[in-house]
């Protein structure tokens, strides 16, 4: 006998923010399940119409008295977090109570997620799945208590770890990790999480999503267009934000080295105008700058202009790349540092990509150079099934069969 699939709790804490491969995961889930609850505490950025024409029901505010309580403890420590960030941003403060700040924003975080899980309790008791799309890398076992629901939730990072009064509040709460799964989405953060949580069970899952959307020939004529660049030329995108872990110093480099015309477009937020005042005056770059967060139909011209993407993380990164994710889902080519082991292993010897040795400028200028004779060829339709990503639909059922085991694991205990 068929059913048709039941609807989800897809629970957003970031869904205010401009940009990101989250909102677009989010809208591609909730369009694959009619009816799921999609619960965004912070409110629906600009870019998320697709969303609200889905089908689905949202929820902006807390949906009960202790859904409100909890948002509201949430709000109070946010407030206590950002001014504990700004009396002691100096670093003439032992380290320990410059971490303060950190440690009560891992306590909001919290706090959020389990308003969060309070109103999908109330609004959807039936949920195939509830799954939390960006989840704090701490205090699982207290999110799922206070919360009062199972639930799956994806761990992209860990980036701040726990001192002592947080992990006495995670030991409190353990027996709640076992009502929650982990989902990470390269193995080495699973591995880091399983380091901090041994407790806490974990599984390896890309978190981006392929929604088909590939980009068309007349986009890719249209962009050109709409940037200047003519048909001969060759262009690299570099989208996103300049975080601590992108080797922006090897891509500033290799730019002063090259020895050919290359356009670059930069899309993405925050940038360094500093340094691109002084990509602005090389020599061989043609640049291009679309100061970000933009909406996905901007971000779609950025990459149709472009003959390439450029991602150039530092040795040792092993989180989930969108950027990368967006190449074989658009169908861009791709010139990738060999950061990540993992990562390099999926990626060598296809045609569409570039690989070049992280950190090393003089690699990537001359990869850069041989764009000019010989641009990549475009990546094909199954090139999503090179990095385990899934279309929207598979991704859907594969959160409920996890739920269900979950729930079953659950009812065992």
């Amino acid at each position: 006998m068929n059913t048709v699939p039941g609807p989800l709790v897809l629970i957003e804490p970031y869904a205010h923010r401009g940009g990101g491969h989250h909102q677009r995961t989010l809208t591609a889930l909730a369009a694959a399940r009619p009816k799921s609850l999609v619960v965004v505490p912070g409110g629906l950025g600009e870019d998320l119409g697709p969303l609200a024409r889905s089908g689905a029901r949202i929820a902006v505010g807390p949906a009960g008295p202790t859904a409100r309580v909890l948002l509201a403890g949430a709000w109070a420590a946010e407030r206590v977090s950002a001014a504990g960030q700004r009396a002691f941003a100096s670093r003439s403060w032992p380290q320990g109570v410059r971490r303060f700040p950190h440690q009560v924003t891992l306590l909001t975080r919290c706090l959020t997620e389990a308003a969060c899980l309070r109103t999908a309790r109330r609004l959807a008791p039936q949920a195939a799945a509830v799954v939390i799309l960006s989840a704090s890398e701490a205090l699982h076992g207290a999110a799922t208590l206070l919360g009062g629901v199972p639930h799956l939730r994806f761990v992209h990072e860990v980036v701040t770890t726990e001192d002592r009064p947080v992990r006495w509040l995670g030991r409190l709460a353990r027996r709640g990790e076992k009502r929650v799964i982990a989902l990470c989405p390269t193995a080495d953060v699973r591995d880091q999480v399983a380091a901090a949580f041994p407790r806490l069970r974990g599984e390896v899952r890309p978190f981006a999503v392929d929604d088909g959307r590939r980009l068309t020939d007349a986009e890719r004529s249209g962009a050109r267009a709409a940037f200047t660049i003519p048909a001969d030329a060759r262009a690299v995108c570099l989208v996103g934000g300049w975080w601590p872990y992108k080797d922006i110093a090897t891509i500033d480099a290799a730019l002063a080295r090259l020895t050919t015309q290359l356009h670059v477009l930069v899309c993405g937020t925050p940038l360094d105008d500093t340094l691109l005042d002084r990509w602005h005056r090389l020599p061989h770059v043609r640049l291009h700058t679309v100061p970000g967060p933009v909406a996905d139909e901007v971000l779609r011209l950025v990459y149709a202009a472009a003959d390439a993407a450029l991602v150039a993380r530092k040795p040792g990164v092993g989180k989930e790349s969108g950027l990368v994710m967006d190449a074989a889902r658009l169908g861009v080519p791709l010139v990738v540092s060999a950061h990540d082991h993992e990562l390099s292993a999926r990626l060598t010897g296809k045609l569409w990509v570039r690989l070049f040795p992280a950190g090393d400028p003089d690699a990537l200028a001359k990869t850069l150079d041989k764009l000019t004779a010989e641009a990549p060829a475009r990546p094909g339709p199954t090139a999503p099934t090179a990095l385990d990503m899934h279309p929207a639909a598979e991704q859907a059922a594969f959160l409920t069969d996890t739920y269900a085991r979950l729930r079953v694991a659950k009812e065992r205990c």
